[in-house]
């Protein structure tokens, strides 16, 4: 054993290093030489952390050379293979810059990089790019210099960069990512001569083909998005999401590169992605030209429109992004039909024809399309109700940015949700681009420019390359000029340009308009409550009368829903509900982030309870309903708060429980608030004798007793005490809220009773689940019929039933009281008054 450790660390020993040199030298005809390729390998590694003679040996003999020589006498695969690893291992695990130097002079690291592997052998392409990639990871101002070729202080030749970005587009998803890794060591070194190389004709091409090959990912992923809308599959979900992330890995990618300072680098993403995608793609895909199409291509470009410029953080990008929204759709739709480049899109709504280049871009801006904005005749400049019709919204005389407040009015819930999306992007967008900190100077800017870039004041999106607006003029202008410039796109703007307020008017309207509908859904509105109030505070004198009237209407409307709820199924769970959504709604209206993120539009949620699985009337459909009403009822009534400047209470304004009455039913059972359980002991003076038969043909005997208690109650079946005269131990208890209790037609002595789940799946965590498919068949109602001896027992029993549903509706009613009355709930939320003295209650409530 001792011989063998002794034996183990003799190998790293100078002259087993001189042996294997010597035996690699020798080699005329490769045989078996990756031994030996690795021991030296080792060797040299455990030399340049210990002994720097190894290293000063490995120079002296030309290690290095004799690797090329032994490649050039291959004739296997194995032996490229090997060398390719053992050349990757040394470089990784040098540390001494001397060392590094040495492998990269003399033309040996290009003379490797430049060798002509063969590729089809895909292991072999494996070790090539982490060759590649090894080499890149030791760049550095000095190193880099000894990779390059260069002629009158110009860089002629880089090897590593040009082989590596061959691969760019490789069909295998780690060998793109190892290339773009290379990449990226190359820019962040920051050698001027380099970067001068790498953004010079034609390696300027590996930017237009990188927004190429995202341009052909965004349209697959539409395809998956329109497919999955159509026939979902249980893969849909799994399949988008994979789509999503490596798209969104792509544009992190641009972000990468950006910030590696180069310049013009940030100049040809921005053109490649404005000409190939945004222009000729996204923005006329922002219309919907046929229902059956299930409006897949607006869901995805709204949400790629969303990830741009959330990610790529370019600012003259994010500029005429916005000020391209400004423009009709007919600009776009013209656009897309031009030479622009050579493929034919497949987002459903446009083609495309010729690859850009400096020439296509020049000749188009020879040829300016040049279009008309209609004025409007509303006095914001944007009319709902007639500018938004049915078949108004894909009309080519709208701006672009009409269009998508156009959805948020009268699209669907999906079309609604991506615009809001887009509207909420714009704001954080901004806030990336780290401009003005001060937070109520920053808040005013960004919404002139989500809304309006007013002139006379400074405006947000103030390019690094000095775009100042002269007296005349405001950002804006500067926008729509360069646009014509360099992208030949222009438009005569009509009047309403000409006034900020106009258009910060039309989001407002649009906003409160949303609020006024009754077709969306509450997680939807969330999002506009969060966009709405943004926009409020710095909002006050376009924020009018006219916009407070109609929140209130649409307030008090869902506050009649909800009162509607407290007779309905599930009263008893309905301020618990309340007050979980009050809290979730509180810190999604306060983050600084929407509640939701923009992919989530590319799945939107289905609905819970469908034909198949849920019957018609059942109460887990109804417990949706409430779960949804409770939802609205919370946003509408936190927007009452905001729009007063008062900061939200923490809990909902609400009466504490009452005392029970002394001769309640709870009372004279002897059952506490906690509720009945089996095995409990009870009072049976207020039970009625019945029968029932919970399986067929065994028949048993209780008691029944119905019973509420502040905001619970239970149907409850006891069985009677022998040695104990009335009293007995509950046997069975169920909810008694959502009963529905009903004396048989043709038999008067039966009582049919619906027996609901005790609690509602977004309760319980455990069966539900929103991301997955929810687990109906534990929420599905059940039945009892009573059998009782005689009619009027029957009647006294669903008596006892209605009266006790009725004192706890009462209770829960009482309870809202305050907070279903606006102006009390506005009273009692106003600063002078301490909220949570009006919200408390106790566990077994709430």
């Amino acid at each position: 054993m001792w011989f063998s450790f002794w034996r183990s660390r003799d190998r790293f020993t100078l002259d087993h290093l001189r042996y294997l040199t010597d035996q690699l030298a020798k080699v005329q005809i490769v045989n078996e030489v990756n031994k030996a390729l690795r021991s030296i390998a080792e060797l040299i590694t455990y030399g340049d952390q210990h002994d720097p003679s190894f290293f000063e040996f490995f120079m002296e003999k030309q290690v290095v050379a004799e690797f090329v020589r032994v490649l050039k006498l291959s004739r296997t695969v194995s032996i490229p293979l090997q060398l390719l690893q053992t050349v990757s291992i040394m470089i990784q695990n040098l540390r001494s810059e001397h060392a590094i130097y040495y492998m990269f002079s003399n033309e040996h690291m290009n003379y490797l990089i430049t060798y002509s592997f063969d590729f089809h052998n895909e292991e072999l392409l494996s070790y090539y790019i982490s060759f590649l990639r090894a080499i890149s990871g030791k760049l550095n101002k000095n190193t880099i210099s000894l990779l390059v070729k260069t002629r009158n202080d110009e860089v002629v030749s880089f090897p590593l960069y040009v082989e590596a970005i061959r691969f760019a587009f490789h069909e295998e998803n780690m060998i793109r990512t190892a290339v773009r890794t290379v990449t990226l060591n190359v820019y962040h070194v920051g050698d001027e001569c380099v970067n001068r190389y790498i953004t010079s004709v034609p390696h300027t091409d590996y930017f237009s083909n990188l927004v190429s090959f995202f341009r052909n990912q965004c349209m697959d992923l539409n395809r998956l998005v329109s497919e999955t809308l159509k026939n979902p599959c249980p893969d849909s979900t799994s399949t988008i999401i994979a789509a999503v992330d490596e798209i969104e890995d792509n544009l992190y990618y641009f972000s990468d590169v950006i910030s590696a300072g180069i310049p013009d680098v940030a100049r040809l993403i921005t053109d490649s992605i404005l000409m190939l995608l945004i222009f000729p793609l996204l923005l006329p895909s922002l219309r919907v030209v046929d229902a059956n199409d299930m409006q897949s291509g607006v869901v995805t470009s709204l949400y790629l429109l969303c990830c741009i410029l959330r990610i790529v953080k370019i600012k003259d990008l994010a500029n005429t992004i916005v000020v391209a929204l400004f423009y009709p759709l007919e600009t776009f739709t013209r656009f897309s039909r031009g030479k622009v480049n050579g493929y034919i899109s497949e987002f459903g709504l446009t083609s495309i024809s010729q690859e850009p280049d400096d020439d296509n871009i020049a000749k188009g801006n020879a040829g300016c399309l040049t279009v008309n904005v209609p004025n409007s005749s509303s006095s914001s400049g944007f009319d709902p109700e007639s500018v938004m019709s049915e078949d108004n919204c894909s009309s080519s005389n709208l701006a672009l940015r009409e269009v998508l407040l156009s959805y948020v009015t009268k699209g669907d819930d999906v079309l609604v949700w991506g615009s809001l999306s887009v509207l909420a992007t714009l704001l954080q967008t901004k806030d990336r681009l780290g401009i003005l900190p001060q937070r109520k100077q920053h808040k005013k800017q960004l919404l002139q420019a989500l809304v309006g870039e007013a002139s006379g004041e400074d405006q947000l999106f103030s390019s690094e390359n000095s775009l100042m607006r002269d007296g005349s003029g405001c950002e804006l202008d500067v926008y729509l000029e360069k646009i014509k410039e360099q992208y030949g796109l222009s438009f005569l703007p009509s009047d309403f340009l000409m006034s900020p307020r106009v258009p910060r008017f039309q989001v407002l309207d649009a906003l409160v308009s949303l609020f006024c509908r009754s077709n969306i859904s509450a997680e939807t509105l969330w999002d506009g409550g969060w966009l709405l109030r943004q926009l409020l505070p710095y909002s006050e004198a376009e924020f009018n009368s006219h916009h407070l009237e109609l929140l209130q209407v649409s307030y008090k409307n869902s506050a009649t829903a909800l009162v509607k709820e407290v007779r309905g199924f599930w009263p008893d769970l309905l301020i618990t509900v309340l007050c979980n959504e009050w809290r979730k709604c509180k810190k999604a209206m306060e983050s600084s982030y929407p509640p939701k993120e923009p992919k989530c539009i590319l799945f939107p949620s289905q609905m819970l309870s469908s034909e198949e699985d849920i019957p018609e009337g059942s109460s887990f459909a109804a417990g949706e309903k409430m779960h949804e009403l409770v939802k609205v009822f919370v946003v509408l009534h936190q927007l009452q708060i905001f729009t007063l400047g008062r900061p939200l209470p923490e809990k909902p304004l609400i009466y504490p429980p009452g005392d029970l009455p002394a001769n309640s039913r709870a009372q004279t059972s002897g059952l506490d608030v906690s509720g009945p359980k089996p095995g409990t002991e009870v009072s049976l003076v207020n039970a009625v004798p019945c029968r029932i038969a919970f399986e067929r043909g065994k028949e048993r005997h209780f008691c029944f007793l119905a019973i509420s208690a502040g905001t619970s109650g239970w149907l409850v079946l006891a069985e009677e005490l022998p040695m104990k005269k009335l009293y007995g131990v509950i046997r069975v208890a169920a909810p008694l809220a959502g009963c529905n209790p009903r004396i048989d037609d043709k038999h008067p002595r039966w009582l049919h009773l619906r027996i609901r789940p005790s609690s509602l799946p977004v309760l319980d965590p455990a069966k539900f689940n929103p991301n997955r498919k929810l687990k109906t068949k534990a929420f599905v109602d059940g039945r009892w019929t009573l059998a009782f001896r005689d009619e009027e027992s029957c009647k006294s029993a669903l008596s006892m039933i209605l009266e006790e549903i009725n004192f706890l509706s009462d209770e829960v009613h009482r309870r809202l009281k305050p907070l279903l009355n606006l102006e009390t709930a506005l009273d009692l939320s106003g600063p002078e008054e301490d909220s949570s003295s009006h919200s408390t209650t106790p566990p077994n409530s709430v």
